[in-house]
């Protein structure tokens, strides 16, 4: 029987038995309950460490015990209900979204552990998670160590009766088939130790210290930006400073410039010292350190050359800063706006650290997980019409539908031939014709006659010299 599917009356369903488990799930009478419970507790301990002799401790213990099971039921009395709001719904989303069996009849990547194990350390490197990376990294070490020695003794160990029976039981020829079978296993032997040495030099990069500590200093300096402190960063823009020009980076101004701000607005670097101050004295301390810092970090040419236009705006606001509400500058200094700028802040230093480094700013492996998750429903139903209709895609590394991505997911332009309907690729690129119009390169071919082509979307005649090839990078 076919995998169920939901109706189209499932969400408005599950959003009726969603309100009423909002308003069956209140705990305020069950932690007023726990509170009281608590402070039961709390003055029975505090008569006990004061009490002389064992005996009233005893008798202090004896009259907790009613008022402690009239609580705790009075509290399992609060969250009966919220526990059939729960079961309800439940039972509602399993009917409305049942589950379903994911196809393994072909699993595509049992080939390739390797780079499932170094997208896995890399990402729990990524994630911070040192600790869980390095014993990640131990064990498949030690299962590369365990399948590169004494391959025959764990042959022998791991044999069942039924092998061994077998193996006895095989007849021994003397007509070569033995030598075959031993050239046979030394080249499978050769091709495993081949693997085995794929893998570890798949995996030696991620061992490396010196991997481990970039990611250090990365996350170190990502805590200080959630505490305010944007010195850390600042100091490491300014020591990779070239390489981020040459990628074109506008992290150590924006830095800078978020510094700039911060000072403005908090009346100075010390928080805590500027809180003592009256709102005059905390405008003037604030408007004196944003300008000493725009001295010491805005006069760097690089950044002068590049953000002059951005710089004289910050400087110029600040004359406005007793009246700064009604100035043209306002938008700068909006003081609503300061988390989502340190948090814009972390999400650019880490882009960019990670641009350093050669990788990815996002996790490949939590791109490849969301991605998969996206398009799993629709690959479920796939596999489901198959199996109805006894058919099969037989076509290689590629899907038999359109994979529903966010714009997020998609990494490079995908161009498909109006004329052929596929989809181009590197050996068939797509090629612009003298007219403007692109159609694939093996479809220019079709609509070559002789050495001149013409546009099967308008009547222009073209040469086929001129039509250019377009990459797509």
């Amino acid at each position: 029987m076919p995998p169920q599917t939901s109706s189209p009356a499932a969400m408005p369903l599950l959003e009726g038995e969603l309100k009423k488990l909002r308003t069956k799930a209140n705990l305020s009478q069950a932690v007023s309950e726990t509170d009281k419970l608590l402070e039961l507790l709390i003055k029975a301990r505090e008569e006990v460490a004061s009490s002389t002799d064992a005996h009233s401790a005893s008798l202090i213990m004896a009259k907790l015990q009613n008022p402690l099971d009239s609580r705790f039921e009075s509290i399992t009395d609060a969250l009966r209900p919220v526990d059939r709001g729960q079961k309800a719904y439940g039972k509602v989303l399993d009917r409305s979204f049942p589950s379903r069996a994911l196809p393994t009849e072909h699993d595509a990547m049992a080939e390739h552990s390797p780079l499932i194990n170094r997208a896995i350390a890399m990402h729990l490197l990524r994630e911070g998670q040192f600790n869980v990376a390095r014993i990640f990294l131990q064990e498949t070490q030690e299962k590369i160590n365990s399948n590169s020695g004494g391959g025959n003794q764990d042959q022998d160990r791991d044999m069942t009766p039924a092998d061994e029976l077998v193996s006895e039981s095989t007849p021994r020829t003397t007509d070569g088939s033995d030598e075959l079978e031993e050239e046979e296993a030394e080249e499978g032997e050769e091709q495993e130790a081949s693997y085995e040495l794929d893998e570890e030099a798949i995996m030696a990069p991620l061992r490396s210290r010196n991997l481990q500590l970039k990611f250090e200093i990365m996350y170190e300096i990502l805590r200080s930006l959630r505490s305010h402190d944007l010195i850390p960063a600042i100091n490491w823009a300014a020591d990779h400073s070239y390489e981020l020009d040459a990628r074109g980076s506008n992290l150590e101004f924006e830095l800078n410039r978020l510094q700039f701000i911060y000072l403005f607005q908090q009346g100075g670097p010390d928080p805590e010292f500027a809180a003592q101050m009256t709102d005059e004295e905390r405008r003037i301390e604030g408007r004196n350190s944003a300008l000493q810092w725009a001295r010491e970090r805005f006069s760097n040419r690089g950044l002068q050359g590049r953000h002059a236009k951005d710089i004289q705006q910050l400087v110029t606001a600040v004359v406005f800063a007793s009246n700064l509400p009604s100035s043209p500058y306002r938008h700068i200094f909006d003081a609503s706006g300061i988390e989502s700028a340190f948090s814009e802040a972390g999400t650019s230093f880490t882009r960019d650290f990670c641009s350093l480094l050669g990788l990815s700013a996002e996790s490949p492996l939590y791109v490849a997980a969301t991605a998969g998750a996206v398009a799993l429903p629709q690959l479920l139903k796939y596999m489901t019409h198959v199996k109805e209709k006894g058919t099969e895609w037989t076509t290689e590394a590629e899907l038999a539908f359109e994979t529903p991505l966010p714009r997020s997911m998609i990494y490079h332009p995908i161009f498909v031939c109006p004329v052929s309907k596929e989809q181009t690729t590197d050996q068939n690129p797509p090629a612009m014709l003298p007219c403007g119009h692109v159609v694939a390169q093996e479809s220019l071919q079709c609509l070559l006659k002789g050495t001149k082509a013409k546009c099967p979307y308008c009547p222009v005649e073209g040469h086929k010299h001129d039509a250019k090839i377009i990459e797509i990078l």
